[in-house]
């Protein structure tokens, strides 16, 4: 097969599809693998070090898209990209389609295969191609946070880890998922108070074992989450729907709950984030303010840490891209229902029942 790694073109997004090692591993298996010039570029690694694993390097994106048989990238395509998709092309990469009817429409029309990188499945209901990507977004939540809880940045001017004589900082954290669970750790190791809701009493029984005395953890109700965010300095929306649409947990009203300078944070912008007032944000233009809150809503939190990032990505989504690329997708998908959870959207149709549901669509499922 011929598999094509453009450069990212989304605002700062530095991450690159697949790194060296791992495309070795396709031309080992007797693939063609076309890399545009310096994709990888932002993430440490050089054309040079894509030819010297046998890669052919292309100069534009129009003919990596041109040749390939399946692209495999790191988001979603955006506008400029949708008129180089060919039908029956292969495109695996997250999408996220249930926060965009624009590129929902698009693929649709392409008559590709896209094959979605957070809605492949394992046995035990978990995301492993997301995992990665959702434990780096968890850890940079705090990072974030702690960064414009500085008064200059206009957050409340609180020091998360606080210091002797002085209280820390306090963390509540909206979901006890991958995401949730990385930021509460991030956040106790800083010495802040953290406090982690979630639906899932399972969850919170794991969070509760698993996690230090000054992390606790509360069921999630709006009636919890009103009066917590009243005394917090930092909240993470952590709330992840397979496939769907987050829902919103803080509304505009409950902004005015909230102390000036509060930070939030919205790691669910992917999927259209579950505070009302969230809009996709970029590493350029990271922050906004509405009623003296701090919005970070950044859709691309990893590719800020292009290096790490890549390599975390690889090292799942290879033995995916392997099998896609060996079996092709259709005999792919047939023996492995993992990977089939995957397909979202295949030649014009919708056949992942969350992304009908997001835009109210009769469902072709």
């Amino acid at each position: 097969m011929v598999i094509g790694v453009p450069k990212e073109i989304k605002n700062n997004e530095n991450r690159v599809g697949m790194t060296p090692a791992g495309i070795n591993e396709l031309v080992k298996n007797g693939h063609t693998v076309f890399v545009q010039t310096t994709a990888g570029d932002g993430s440490g690694f050089f054309d040079a070090d894509y030819e010297e694993v046998g890669a052919f390097i292309l100069q534009t994106i129009e003919e990596v898209y041109e040749k390939s048989d399946m692209i495999v990238k790191v988001k979603e395509p955006i506008e400029q990209e949708y008129g180089l998709i060919k039908p029956n092309q292969v495109l695996f990469t997250y999408f996220h389609f249930a926060s965009s009817e624009k590129l929902t429409l698009a693929m649709l029309k392409s008559e590709a295969i896209c094959i979605a990188y957070e809605t492949v499945e394992d046995d035990d209901g978990t995301l492993p191609l997301l995992t990665p990507m959702s434990e780096v977004a968890g850890r940079m939540a705090i990072q974030q946070g702690a960064k414009y809880l500085e008064k200059p940045i206009k957050g409340r001017g609180v020091l998360l880890g606080g210091v002797p004589g002085v209280p820390p900082g306090r963390v509540l954290v909206l979901g006890a998922g991958v995401v949730g669970i990385q930021a509460a750790k991030m956040a106790a190791g800083l010495g802040a108070h953290v406090t982690i809701m979630d639906i899932n009493m399972k969850r919170l029984r794991y969070v509760n074992d698993i996690m230090p005395s000054h992390v606790i953890t509360e069921f999630s109700s709006e009636y919890n989450i009103r009066k917590h965010i009243q005394s917090h300095d930092l909240v993470i929306g952590a709330v992840l729907i397979k496939g769907g649409k987050a829902p919103k947990l803080i509304t505009k009203d409950m902004l005015k709950l909230m102390r000036p300078g509060t930070v939030i944070v919205d790691v669910a912008v992917d999927q259209g984030g579950c505070f009302e007032t969230t809009k996709a944000t970029t590493h350029e233009n990271p922050t906004y303010i509405i009623d003296d809150i701090v919005h970070y809503c950044v859709a691309n939190m990893p590719g800020a840490v292009p290096y790490t990032s890549t390599m975390a990505l690889t090292n799942v989504t290879l033995p995916y891209v392997l099998k896609l690329a060996n079996e092709g997708w259709e005999n792919a998908c047939a023996q492995d229902a993992l990977l089939a959870k995957g397909l979202n959207v295949v030649k014009g149709e919708v056949v992942y029942e969350g992304i009908s549901e997001a835009f109210g669509w009769a469902s072709t499922v």
